[in-house]
């Protein structure tokens, strides 16, 4: 039996180390594709203008938070928009917690990380922090937060009634999917599902993909 890494036999070492190149070129990809997204997302000409996006898993596995990260750095590196990271997973770990971000020592509800980036916490839209009572109030909150930035990312849970029903304060959802699990059958459910709750579905993206390097190495990049 042979593993993924260039036929050598499974437990055989990998004798050469990978070439900076090809480290690089990963990067690089990556990267690339991360602004590609971006372009898709908020500044397609042929769509209506696009501000407020949601990112939500449909594995309750997946991690989206290093994603949001990545899609408000890329659009904060524009230099022109001011653009928050917004936590909209009531019941959660706190998405500044989750992503290993320093918070501030007062009751700040949200605080610059970057040039033109902020994080907002969720106390700034939701009192009930849990989200056991999910009010319209608290969707008019985070729409008037939403609205204090040029762009916003929400980070959300994975798909259920309560994120279709938070996602009405934003201009859509872009569904994350989970490469070798998400079933398409799964994912067709759900898009019905949320057009049936009136909510405009944007696009999906495909995370934990395979990439031919060690899948702890590219986890450390």
């Amino acid at each position: 039996m042979t593993n993924a890494v260039g036929g050598k036999p499974r437990g055989t070492p990998l004798l050469q180390p990978i070439k900076r190149g090809a480290v690089s070129s990963i990067v690089s990809l990556h990267h690339s594709q991360i602004h590609s997204l971006v372009q898709r997302l908020f500044f397609c000409p042929e769509s209506k203008p696009v501000r407020h996006v949601g990112f939500a898993p449909v594995e309750e596995s997946t991690r989206t938070e290093p994603l949001c990260l990545e899609v408000a750095t890329a659009l904060a590196e524009e230099g022109r928009y001011d653009v928050a990271l917004i936590d909209a997973y009531p019941g959660s770990v706190p998405l500044q917690t989750e992503l290993q971000l320093p918070s501030p020592t007062s009751a700040e509800s949200s605080w610059l990380i970057a040039p033109h980036l902020w994080i907002v916490a969720r106390q700034s839209w939701l009192s009930d922090t849990e989200g056991h009572n999910l009010t319209d109030q608290n969707l008019a909150s985070l729409e008037d937060v939403t609205s204090d930035f040029d762009f916003t990312i929400l980070r959300f849970g994975p798909i259920s009634w309560h994120t279709a029903s938070i996602a009405k304060a934003c201009d859509g959802l872009a569904l994350v999917l989970t490469a070798n699990k998400t079933r398409r059958i799964v994912a067709t459910r759900i898009k019905d599902q949320l057009r049936k709750a009136g909510v405009p579905l944007l696009g999906t993206v495909l995370a934990d993909r395979s990439f031919p390097v060690p899948e702890g190495l590219y986890r450390s990049l």
